[in-house]
């Protein structure tokens, strides 16, 4: 496995690969199972596979985590050379964001609502590094989790409207047994709290199956809500939405996507699920 920190050497050794079909896993480090799903997704005969690992201060807000986000650069490595990975890019500030850097990428729609609602200019971070990320790797293929599914509608409507030419792949979200979405966020909790935020995912699962029998609405996020506030988070948002383009008010007949986002203490976990 190959790990590079320069934008030259990072395109030499991709244009090495003579044409192969190149798959990026875009990553902030602090890997996990859920990471290492999205590698084996990105493993086909024939294809070669880079993951970059940075920590993109432009998606983190006034007072959010950026200088306590876990870093485990050499853990991260050994992770991805045991899932099979070719490449490990590895940018620094000034590869993303060089002296004079003035531009932003802003995608209007389904970056408005739930959590770019909740973090104003979450959202342009996101998408300025992931184009950033595309062109410097320029890959047939970007894989991306389930469990930030709004990041994923975002990253899919920029790359169809500015005829980026890569294939946006999601990946189911990956859970623990007891159904807890796996995040980096995760070891923030304590044991107590670690405990008690299975509620999300349970939550989620209830409301979805009340809304596909017909159920109200309202009743079955209402509920949701007050299943969590009782386990003790602090809710931001639990709604459905049209799972493409995040509306607010889906069509009954449309693919649907319950979403929420909540706080254990000072961690704020999201998660969601499709309503069949």
């Amino acid at each position: 496995m190959q790990t590079i920190r320069a934008l030259g050497e990072l395109r030499e050794a991709i244009a090495a690969w003579d044409g192969a079909r190149v798959a990026l896993v875009p990553t902030m480090g602090a890997l996990h199972a859920g990471h290492m799903a999205l590698v084996e997704a990105a493993r086909r005969p024939g294809t070669k596979v880079v993951a970059s690992i940075f920590v993109n201060p432009r998606q983190f807000g006034a007072g959010e985590d950026l200088s306590r986000y876990p870093r485990k650069e050499m853990a991260d490595l050994r992770m991805l050379n045991e899932a099979g990975c070719d490449l490990v890019w590895l940018p620094g500030a000034d590869d993303m964001y060089p002296a004079g850097f003035a531009t932003n990428v802003s995608v209007s729609g389904v970056s408005a609502g739930f959590d770019g609602a909740a973090r104003p200019g979450h959202f342009d971070g996101v998408a300025t590094v992931v184009a950033k990320l595309l062109n410097q790797v320029r890959p047939h293929a970007a894989y991306f989790g389930e469990k930030d599914y709004q990041q994923l509608a975002v990253v899919r409507r920029m790359a169809a409207d500015l005829d980026l030419g890569v294939e946006i792949v999601g990946v189911p979200t990956q859970r623990e047994d007891d159904g807890l979405a796996l995040s980096s966020r995760n070891v923030y909790l304590d044991d107590d709290e670690r405990a008690r935020a299975v509620a999300l995912p349970r939550a989620l699962g209830i409301a979805a199956r009340a809304i596909a029998r017909g159920g109200d609405v309202g009743g079955a996020l209402d509920d949701a809500r007050t299943t969590l506030i009782a386990a003790g988070f602090a809710v931001d948002y639990v709604a459905l939405a049209d799972a493409e383009t995040l509306d607010a008010d889906p069509a009954p007949d449309r693919p649907r996507r319950l979403l929420a986002a909540a706080r254990m203490g000072q961690t704020r976990l999201i998660d969601n699920i499709a309503v069949e």
